[in-house]
């Protein structure tokens, strides 16, 4: 897709800024399947290689952002954990558009509001691309693990456990 085609997101206009290549894919909301599993889908790429930003908040309203897996669910612990936190808590849906500039299902880990501490898990270094929201609904970025953790001064970790379903 040429670069004119697309109105750049603002986490687009980040990368290009910082000399990051990626790639973008758009894809169809209509049906309102917009979880990672489905983008996955939707853009041709693996599940496990498809990325979702995960926003939470300490007992102390602190902000933490964990990417991780679309396949899997954040384990709690684990992630309080890495922050250095007793606990963390997802952050309530109608605060993640006031915190981050973003609303759920285009939460991107490039370009909140405010640079949270930011951990991605460590399956991304399976890959060299990885695919992560691009700041809106309907657009994915696929770039290096290393590049986004660089960018976003983010650590990798163990974050994960695999959903139950």
């Amino acid at each position: 897709m040429s670069s004119h085609d697309i109105k750049k997101t603002n986490a687009m206009r980040l990368l290009d800024q910082a000399h990051i290549s990626y790639k973008y894919y758009e894809y169809e909301t209509n049906d309102g399947k917009i979880d990672a599993v489905s983008v996955a889908k939707k853009i041709g790429q693996e599940p496990e290689q498809v990325f979702k930003t995960l926003v939470t908040q300490s007992p102390t309203r602190e902000h933490f952002v964990f990417v991780i897996p679309s396949i899997c669910e954040l384990d709690l612990k684990a992630a309080a954990k890495a922050a250095g936190q007793k606990s963390v808590e997802m952050l309530p849906l109608k605060l993640l558009l006031p915190t981050t500039g973003y609303v759920h299902g285009g939460c991107s880990p490039i370009g909140m509001k405010k640079q949270f501490p930011t951990f991605i898990d460590e399956t991304a270094l399976l890959y060299d691309q990885f695919c992560v929201s691009a700041g809106k609904v309907g657009i994915n970025l696929c770039l290096s693990p290393e590049d986004l953790a660089r960018f976003v001064q983010a650590r990798f970790v163990d974050l994960i456990r695999f959903s139950e379903n």
